[in-house]
């Protein structure tokens, strides 16, 4: 099969060490050589990484070329007493990575003359370094969204905002396709850019890797998470505004307070949650501080492991991430695991868990919902009267085939000749 190559720039790579959030670059890297397309990959230098692993290192196919440029982090290395130079972090705090990604890309580009380039986001720089590279070579660009770039409230900074809203309305100007992860971001996307070509917008959700829960399965204990207690888990990060845990620490307060849980059978186990802090707060502030365990980060499939032992799992979304699906929903439909889902019911987030047949969901900010579904699943859980998707459906989430709708995209705008695509 001939092999076309396509210029993949993510910030998020091997050896950043985050979970479900650096999947999709890395699976797409693994499995798009089935498909005829040859990876090369433009990302930072781990210096920008606020923690690394080699765990996933490995999965990285050894003849992949990989280019690592000059990059750091304004907020950590330029930082005087957690004061640092604010245009230096505008669109976000690796626009540094800028000045070594477009000299590498550009080399990258002459020697191995990529069909395709593709960029991905949550780090908008990546979708500013794709579009200068795609404005001086001519190469086609995909620009992978993922989720919405700048929203009513978001980013709060006012000058951040903008600093998103011309690297997006430049790409989405420029781009050959717009790929998004959910529904509703497409359709907002079309109505926010009218003059962009339908046929422009396109679907590639999330998933999880078949390979990866394999090798899981086969390396987890025997034995419960916590013998003797339920233990429900939340695996990754938990923010302040997108998974405020707020409510949920509010409601299993009150079920405290109430008699209906207790340490000695309950444990709600947070893993790698990064704002530690916060939920330390927050479960002294409600009482829970005996139920709450905060663990730190792990190894990938150790944290798939560990999935695949916990009781039931916890998915939070808030109402400001209504046009977005948290990538770890796919992991944990195929973890197989009873799901409680923290989301608003109308949004991508609530259509998704309760189209997959999840029964216990509600809207993360709403305590008294919250207490009453939390008791629910916990009582579902215990009586093992919970349901779970159907194998059918979660077979059709894995990332090979996902990969496989990349290819057919990414064979669609090769053709583009260099002067329309510039």
């Amino acid at each position: 099969m001939e092999q076309r190559r396509v210029l993949m720039i993510a910030f998020h790579f091997p050896p950043l060490a985050v979970s479900s959030g650096i999947q999709r670059t890395l699976r797409f890297v693994q499995h798009l050589p089935s498909y005829g397309w040859r990876p090369l990959v433009l990302t930072a230098h781990p210096r920008a990484y606020w923690a690394t692993s080699d765990d996933l290192l490995a999965d990285v196919p050894a003849d992949t070329i990989v280019a690592r440029a000059f990059a750091f982090d304004t907020a950590r290395h330029l930082s005087v007493r957690g004061h640092y130079p604010a245009f230096l972090a505008r669109p976000d705090r690796w626009l540094p990575w800028v000045l070594g990604a477009i000299p590498a890309g550009l080399r990258l580009i002459r020697k191995h003359r990529p069909d395709v380039i593709w960029s991905t986001y949550p780090i908008a720089t990546a979708h500013l370094i794709a579009h200068q590279l795609h404005r001086l070579s001519g190469v086609p660009l995909i620009a992978d969204f993922r989720d919405p770039m700048a929203q009513e409230g978001y980013p709060e900074d006012r000058r951040t905002w903008r600093a998103f809203d011309r690297i997006e309305r430049a790409v989405a100007r420029d781009a050959a396709r717009l790929v998004f992860v959910t529904p509703s971001a497409r359709e907002s996307y079309r109505a926010r850019y009218p003059k962009v070509p339908g046929e422009h917008f396109a679907l590639i959700e999330n998933g999880y890797d078949e390979e990866s829960f394999a090798a899981a399965e086969r390396d987890r204990p025997g034995r419960a998470l916590n013998p003797g207690r339920l233990t429900l888990v939340h695996s990754g990060i938990v923010y302040p505004s997108e998974r405020d845990p707020s409510a949920l620490m509010a409601a299993l307060g009150r079920l405290k307070r109430a008699g209906r849980v207790s340490a000695s059978r309950l444990s709600m186990r947070f893993r790698a949650p990064v704002h530690d802090d916060l939920l330390r707060r927050l479960a002294v502030e409600h009482g829970v501080e005996d139920i709450i365990e905060i663990l730190p980060s792990i190894g990938y499939r150790q944290a798939l492991a560990e999935m695949l032992s916990a009781d039931g799992l916890i998915l939070l979304q808030a109402a400001n991430c209504n046009e977005q699906i948290p990538a770890k929903l796919y992991e944990y439909f195929r973890a197989r695991r009873p799901l409680l889902g923290l989301a608003t019911p109308e949004g991508d987030t609530g259509r998704a868990l309760l189209e997959h047949g999840v029964r216990h969901v509600a809207p993360l900010e709403d305590t008294l919902l919250v207490e009453e579904v939390l008791a629910a699943f916990i009582d579902a859980v215990r009586a093992n009267q919970t349901t779970l998707t159907s194998d059918e459906r979660v077979e059709s989430m894995s990332r090979h085939g996902r990969a496989r709708q990349l290819a057919t995209l990414l064979e669609e705008v090769r053709t583009v000749a260099p002067a329309e695509a510039a």
